[in-house]
C-alpha cells in the first residue's frame, strides 16, 4: 500500500472513529441529569436538594457550570463555577470558600469575593430559586 493511500485510510478511519465517539457521548453531565434545558435555555429539573448543600459550606455541580452555598442555615447562594483567574473549574468548598485547584485561589461563600489570589475578581452570581426541598436555576 502506498503512503498517499494508508493515510487516506488512517485519516478515513480516524473521522469514522471521532463520529462514533461522538454518538456515544450521552449528553449526561456529572450529577446524572441529561444537560437538556427547557424552552428559555434554563436547564429543567433542580440542581439540587437543599439538604445536600451543607450549611457553612456549598456543592459543585461541575456539569451544571455552578457552585451552591449555604452560607447560613436556610440562606442559599450560587456562583459561575468557572475560576475568573484563568477558567479553571472550582473544585470543592471548604472552611468558607470556594477553591480553586490550578493556583489555589479561593472565593467567599457568601459573595462570591476574592479571599486569596490570584484571582482579582470575585465569582459572578448565578440566578437560583428555592422551591421547597429544590434548588433550581432562578
Amino acid at each position: 500500500m502506498s503512503g498517499v493511500a494508508r493515510r487516506t485510510v488512517v485519516a478515513a478511519g480516524g473521522a469514522g472513529l471521532a463520529a462514533v465517539l461522538t454518538a456515544c457521548g450521552g449528553g449526561t453531565d456529572s450529577e446524572g441529569g441529561t444537560g437538556t434545558g427547557g424552552a428559555d435555555g434554563v436547564p429543567e429539573g433542580p440542581l439540587a436538594k437543599t439538604g445536600d448543600i451543607p450549611v457553612g459550606g456549598g456543592k459543585v455541580l461541575a456539569g451544571k457550570g455552578v457552585v451552591i452555598t449555604q452560607p447560613k442555615a436556610g440562606e442559599f447562594k450560587a456562583f459561575s463555577s468557572k475560576c475568573t483567574h484563568a477558567g479553571c473549574a472550582v473544585s470543592e468548598v471548604k472552611d468558607g470558600v470556594i477553591v480553586c485547584p490550578c493556583h489555589q485561589s479561593r472565593f467567599d461563600i457568601s459573595d462570591g469575593s476574592v479571599q486569596g489570589g490570584p484571582a482579582k475578581t470575585s465569582l459572578p452570581p448565578e440566578p437560583i430559586e428555592v422551591k421547597g426541598e429544590d434548588i433550581s436555576f432562578g
